[in-house]
């Protein structure tokens, strides 16, 4: 019997302007002039895929974030950004946020099947339902749908969407240039959808795509999102502060996903970690406190404020949180609010401590330190069951990346936790997961038989002179 492969942490790098600390911009390490510089963003690309790593991220809303009086906010559509990308990275898979909420499944689906046919199969969608009510405010609605209904919406959304993937069968292409034949018409089929939010023709105008679906992820961690994430995601990012609290999610997702009928290896649970590496601890140290010094207390409050449903203008800094609503009452991200009411809580912290403490990852886990202390820290989680991977947020760009490839990647691979080359070509390989197969049609309602392509030695001769 062949001997068990050994179990390989993954790493995906979210990528985010000048990086994910509120203050970067403002640090002479970083370039914020070039957020809408395709060639910025080329050169992470690439960055990544010289580290071997999973894939990239990008994060998005459907709305301005924060103050961009005060940070370097905006930039690209992922979908649009990505596909740009695929054509200068070979392996690296490329996962964008689109959301349920405010968007509509052909749309999506196609748009994804898209990407996964210009990039040889390395797409990936980060599936969210929105969180702010300034979204739905972009979207003709005064109010934000409510939590369990955005989640509902979700279901029923990510099954018209495979369902769109699935409408076309992988051999309905035949490509018979003799008969006439481009596809078989009993393998390209109607979806008929009609449910509570949707209602689906179908087929999908996209033919299917290398992996069949983009590899799923999902980022909620409330109870909803929990639920979501067993029965739907592959990967999951998510965020906690303590090994504890990692391990207690990671057990608590695998056991529901168990539930539904899915293998624990078929969902990788990556939380959140931005780094901040010297070639010391006191130099890392040193480097947090710069960005820390370089902060904007305005847009750390007005930040806080949104994650906790509760307006904190006005309120001293040096003082503690007020009281704050029950988790049941927030109708944005509940998980994130419970988070960072618990950290604010079980440290003591006022409302400046808390903000410098949230710079760099918005409630991921910051950890400052050399590159042996950051692998240690992610070797800890990975064999101690608290993470399969990790969703590595750098605390500047470029070189919070450059450093982590340069630097903590090595050692990891040195120790056996990650691949020192690419052993495949699609997302889906780089995360040990199987393509979808594809729910077929009954063989009865297939109009055309299967016939293989038409050789070259039988097609007509091309006529002689211009061609159109």
């Amino acid at each position: 019997m062949p001997a068990a492969r050994p179990r390989r942490l993954h790493l995906n790098a979210f990528l985010m302007n000048a990086g994910h600390h509120d203050a970067a911009w403002r640090h002479p390490l970083t370039q914020p002039d070039r957020l809408t510089d395709l060639g910025y963003f080329q050169h992470l690309a690439r960055t990544a895929e010289r580290g071997k790593l999973d894939s990239i991220f990008f994060a998005d809303g459907l709305a301005l974030w924060g103050k961009v009086k005060h940070n370097a906010l905006g930039g690209f559509e992922p979908l649009t950004l990505l596909s740009a990308l695929a054509t200068v990275t070979q392996r690296i898979g490329l996962i964008a946020t689109v959301s349920t909420t405010f968007n509509e499944p052909f749309h999506t689906a196609r748009k994804f099947a898209s990407l996964d046919h210009l990039s040889g199969g390395r797409a990936g969608w980060n599936i969210v339902t929105s969180g702010t009510v300034d979204e739905a405010r972009n979207f003709g609605q005064d109010e934000h749908l409510e939590h369990g209904l955005r989640y509902e919406r979700a279901r029923e959304f990510v099954e018209v969407a495979t369902k769109l993937w699935d409408s076309w069968e992988d051999d309905a292409v035949l490509l018979d240039r003799v008969r006439g034949v481009y596809a078989d018409t009993g393998k390209v089929r109607p979806i008929d959808h009609r449910g509570e939010h949707f209602a689906v023709r179908g087929p999908l105008n996209v033919q299917r795509s290398p992996q069949g679906y983009p590899l799923l992820v999902q980022a909620g961690s409330s109870e909803d999102g929990k639920e979501f994430a067993a029965q739907y995601a592959e990967a999951v990012f998510t965020a906690q502060q303590t090994l504890a609290d990692g391990q207690a999610f990671y057990k608590d997702v695998k056991n529901r996903a168990a539930r539904h009928g899915r293998r624990e290896d078929d969902l990788k649970i990556l939380p959140g970690i931005c780094p901040v590496i010297g070639s010391t601890e006191a130099e890392a140290r040193a480097l947090e406190q710069e960005l820390t010094d370089l902060q904007v207390p305005e847009y750390g409050l007005a930040q806080l404020s949104g994650m906790l449903g509760t307006d904190l203008t006005g309120l001293p800094l040096d003082g503690p949180l007020p009281a704050l609503p029950e988790e049941r009452d927030i109708n944005g991200n509940k998980s994130r609010f419970t988070l960072v009411a618990e950290l604010a809580r079980r440290d003591g912290l006022t409302l400046r401590e808390l903000i410098a403490r949230l710079g760099g990852g918005r409630g991921h886990r910051v950890v400052a330190g050399a590159p042996e202390q950051i692998a240690d820290q992610l070797e800890e989680w990975f064999t101690q069951g608290a993470a399969d991977g990790f969703n590595v947020m750098p605390p500047h760009l470029p070189g919070g990346l450059e450093d982590f490839v340069d630097h903590v990647v090595p050692l990891l691979q040195e120790r056996g936790l990650f691949r020192t080359e690419y052993s495949g070509r699609t997302l889906r390989e780089h995360y040990g997961l199987p393509r979808p197969a594809g729910r077929r049609a009954p063989a009865a309602t297939r109009a055309v038989p299967q016939t293989p392509a038409t050789p070259a030695s039988e097609l007509p001769k091309p006529l002689k002179g211009n061609r159109i």
